[in-house]
C-alpha cells in the first residue's frame, strides 16, 4: 500500500466521492488531501459538509471541490449529456433533469466529462446502486463487455510468490463467464496487476486440468478462452489451461507443462468462475494469513471502485489510492 499510496501522489487524479456528506468519507477525504494522494471532489450539501468539518476538527477538507446535486448551477449541463446519452432507452429531458440531483449519476457524467477521474462509492449505497449509473454512462472499456473483481493477496516469506503478492480474479462478480468473458476477465486482470501492483503480468488460466491431463466441457472453456486472451492481447503472457500447483510451484509446472513460459511463474491466477475464485481467495485468506485488498472493480471505461457498507476510514483511503493507480494505467 506504500508503493500504491506514493504512485498516487505522483498521478495527481481526480477522485470523485458521491457520498460527500458521510462521516467516513469526509474524514478519509481529509486524509487525502492531506497526503496529497489525490484531488477530490466531494458530492452533498456544502452546508453540511462545513458543519461536520467543523464538529470532526477536518483542516484540509475545504481543498475539494464541493457540488451539492441539487442545488448546482450547471445542472442543466449535466441532464443534457445525461439525455444525450440515454434519449435512446426513452430517457426524457424531465427525467434526467432529476436523475442528475442523485449524486452517484452526478459522480458519473463528471468522468465522463473529464471533470474527475475515477470514483469510490459505496460506503452508504448499494453494490448495485453504485454500478447502474456507470454501466449506463461510463460503460466498458473497448473489447471489454464484462465488469469483474480482482483481489490484490499480499503473502509473507512465501516460497511459491517471488514479491509476495498475486492477483486473483474474478472473485466477487460474474458467476459464470463463457469462455469469451473470461478471455476478457484474464486481459482486464492483467492490467489491474500492471497498474496497481506494479507486476509484469504472467497469467495463468486456472482448471482441475494441466495440458490436457483431464477431458471435460469446464476445461475445453479454459482452453478456449486462453485462445480467445492471446488474440485480444498479444503482448499478454498468458498460458492455460493450468492447475494451481502448475501455475506456481516451478518443479511441477516443469512436469506438467514443458516449456510452459508460465507454469511455476505465475503472479495472476484466473479462475473459471466466481464459485472458484471467491472460494479461493478466502481459503488463501484464512489458512495462509494473506492479506485480500480488494476487490478491485476492472473492466469499466473508467475506474469505478465500490465499498463495503462495513468500510473503515483507512479502507475508504486505499481503495481512492487504488484508483487513482487504475486512473493512470487507463
Amino acid at each position: 500500500m506504500n508503493a500504491i499510496r506514493e504512485n498516487a501522489i505522483r498521478l495527481n487524479k481526480c477522485i470523485v466521492l458521491p457520498e460527500g456528506t458521510e462521516d467516513r468519507t469526509l474524514k478519509a477525504a481529509d486524509f487525502i488531501l492531506k497526503e496529497k494522494l489525490a484531488r477530490i471532489i466531494l458530492l452533498g450539501s456544502k452546508a453540511e459538509i462545513d458543519r461536520k468539518s467543523a464538529e470532526f476538527g477536518l483542516q484540509f477538507v475545504q481543498q475539494a471541490r464541493i457540488i451539492d446535486p441539487k442545488t448546482n448551477p450547471e445542472k442543466e449541463k449535466y441532464a443534457q449529456l445525461l439525455f444525450e446519452i440515454r434519449s435512446s432507452k426513452g430517457l426524457t429531458f424531465e427525467e434526467a433533469l432529476t436523475l442528475v440531483e442523485d449524486p452517484l449519476y452526478l459522480a458519473t457524467l463528471l468522468i465522463k466529462t473529464g471533470e474527475a477521474d475515477g470514483e469510490v462509492a459505496g460506503a452508504q449505497n448499494a453494490t448495485g446502486n453504485v454500478l447502474r449509473p456507470a454501466f449506463q454512462i461510463v460503460k466498458t472499456l473497448p473489447g471489454i463487455s464484462v465488469v469483474s473483481g480482482a483481489f490484490l493477496m499480499l503473502l509473507k516469506d512465501n516460497p511459491y510468490v517471488p514479491g509476495n503478492i498475486l492477483v486473483f480474479a474474478d472473485c466477487a462478480v460474474h458467476p459464470d463467464p463463457t469462455a469469451s468473458e473470461l478471455a476478457e476477465i484474464a486481459v482486464s486482470t492483467a492490467l489491474t496487476a500492471k497498474s496497481i501492483a506494479g507486476l509484469e503480468p504472467r497469467v495463468a488460466m486456472l482448471s482441475f486440468s494441466t495440458k490436457g491431463s483431464a477431458k471435460h466441457a469446464f476445461c475445453d472453456k479454459v482452453i478456449e478462452a486462453t485462445r480467445i486472451a492471446r488474440e485480444k492481447a498479444p503482448w499478454l503472457q498468458i498460458d492455460g489451461e493450468l492447475q494451481a500447483d502448475a501455475a506456481i510451484v516451478e518443479a511441477v509446472g516443469m512436469s506438467k507443462a514443458p516449456g510452459s513460459p508460465i507454469a511455476g511463474k505465475a503472479n495472476v491466477l484466473v479462475f473459471p468462475n466466481l464459485e472458484t475464485g471467491n472460494i479461493a481467495y478466502k481459503l488463501v485468506q484464512r489458512l495462509a494469513g494473506a492479506e485480500a485488498i480488494g476487490p478491485v472493480l476492472q473492466g469499466m471505461a473508467a475506474p469505478i471502485n465500490d465499498l463495503s457498507r462495513g468500510c473503515s476510514v483507512s479502507d475508504i483511503v486505499n481503495l481512492v489510492a487504488i484508483t487513482a493507480n487504475q486512473c493512470g494505467e487507463k
